[in-house]
């Protein structure tokens, strides 16, 4: 399912979860100290070494599966993303981590417990996911996490919950056995449950204050598109008054053009005002494209790219431009060919802003005949897009970068004033490719229609 789809983020990821897995090969009891602070408690059991035995037991039992859990909960993170499943979000690291620690004890001599911490912490992630929603980044969710995970270690610690399946291996029960001997159980357990309480409290608070400042950042973000967009409208508008404008002087020149041919006998001055007639036209046809969406005529294709080419195509040395024709040559297409050559930028523009911190940056234009219908492709070999982004970049305002939205939603409008179908392929790291596809009735080839 995910053939074509991993990226380097997901193999640190599973690195992380095997880095997990193998934690208790090499990190154990000497590395971190906890030999010693045990040693001093059998030969001193007294309520300072028993707390340092403790605060190193926690240390080390969240230095050993911070690596699979974060991993777990990171690419579950991704892959959902990815997939455009939230679900997966959960399901993901509920069968990871429970595999992490079978894994362990197939060649880990002591038995590394699946008990009450890991349950609870679990069901964090339900809650976490529930709390953060889309608003917080899996970066600070794996750092409240980590959290998380510091502080429910401590209820293997607490002497009553052994019972409920809380500090069921051996240097935990030493621990909390000792504590029994000096009487020492109650004050263990108070201070256990209330580091546990600070740090579940302090993920919970970080875990909303994250949330509430991402919300307040993208209804800044949405305030200041609208207001980009509302000044884009009127700039739009009086470009609009500007072109109309431009009618009453195109009539004049046509006027005069006409009068100095009939007043002349001249055959080269008769000639310079038959191509003068024929540029006023062009031109009061594309004010008329300009001014009338729906005003469309029969172009041929060569006849757009062509017009693409020369309002777009320029040589840089950061962007390589190249074009895959499949279809030319005697297709015409029924369009508005100012507006369509406005989306085709605005797709080619969209392209360049996804390969601009890319060295062998590429746009790819295309065109293909099939079962009648013209699709016009940008390609780019760019950072793609996630499902989620898919379905919102056509939205009014949504933009991946600093600027707002608009191009994409005026790529939409034309298609939709086309007939036409709007079709993206995309894989995260790879690139995409934007589609416009012209419908059957706005394709002919020599007179026939398709």
């Amino acid at each position: 399912m995910l053939k074509g789809y991993i990226t380097k983020g997901m193999l640190i990821k599973f690195g992380l979860i095997l880095l997990g897995i193998s934690m208790p090969l090499w990190f154990g009891l000497e590395e971190i100290g906890l030999d010693d602070k045990l040693q001093k408690l059998r030969d001193d059991p007294t309520g300072n070494s028993l707390m340092n035995a403790a605060f190193y037991l926690v240390l080390l039992n969240t230095i050993r599966a911070l690596p699979h859990y974060i991993g777990a909960f990171l690419l579950g993170e991704e892959i959902g993303e990815l997939l455009g499943k939230r679900y997966l979000k959960i399901v993901i690291p509920f069968c990871l981590i429970p595999l992490a620690y079978v894994s362990i004890n197939l060649y880990y001599p002591l038995n590394y417990n699946f008990g009450g911490p890991a349950i609870l912490l679990l069901v964090s992630i339900i809650f976490l996911h529930i709390l953060a929603k889309d608003s917080v980044k899996p970066f600070t969710k794996a750092f409240v996490l980590a959290q998380l995970l510091f502080g429910v270690q401590w209820l293997d610690t607490v002497v009553f919950l052994t019972s409920y399946g809380f500090g069921l291996g051996p240097v935990s029960q030493e621990v909390k056995s000792t504590a029994v001997q000096i009487e020492f159980d109650q004050t263990l357990s108070l201070y256990s449950l209330l580091l546990c309480i600070v740090f579940v409290v302090n993920s919970v608070i970080l875990t909303v204050y994250s949330a509430v400042s991402e919300q307040k950042r993208r209804i800044t973000q949405d305030l200041l598109r609208a207001n980009m967009e509302a000044a884009e409208s009127r700039s739009g508008r009086e470009a609009l008054h500007l072109v109309h404008d431009l009618k009453t002087p195109l009539s004049s020149i046509e006027g005069l053009n006409s009068l100095i041919k009939m007043k002349t006998n001249d055959t080269q001055i008769a000639e310079y005002t038959e191509h003068t007639s024929q540029s006023i036209q062009a031109i009061s046809d594309m004010v008329s494209e300009i001014l009338y969406e729906d005003r469309k005529k029969w172009w041929t294709l060569h006849e757009l790219i062509s017009y693409v080419r020369s309002n777009k195509i320029r040589p840089t040395t950061s962007v390589t431009f190249d074009f895959h024709l499949e279809a030319d040559g005697d297709i015409q297409i029924f369009i508005n060919k100012i507006r369509l050559t406005r989306a085709i930028v605005n797709l080619i523009d969209n392209a360049c802003d996804a390969i601009q911190s890319k060295e062998d940056g590429q746009v790819t234009i295309h065109t293909i005949y099939k079962s009648g219908q013209v699709w016009i492709g940008v390609a780019d070999n760019g950072v793609g897009l996630l499902n989620r982004e898919k379905e919102k970049i056509w939205e009014v305002g949504y933009t991946t970068k600093s600027h707002p939205g608009i191009g994409m939603t005026f790529v939409k409008s034309v298609a939709d004033v086309h007939g036409a179908r709007l079709v993206i392929e995309s894989k995260k790291g790879i690139g995409s490719v934007f589609w416009i596809v012209l419908p059957e009735r706005s394709v002919q080839i020599e007179g026939t229609n398709y």
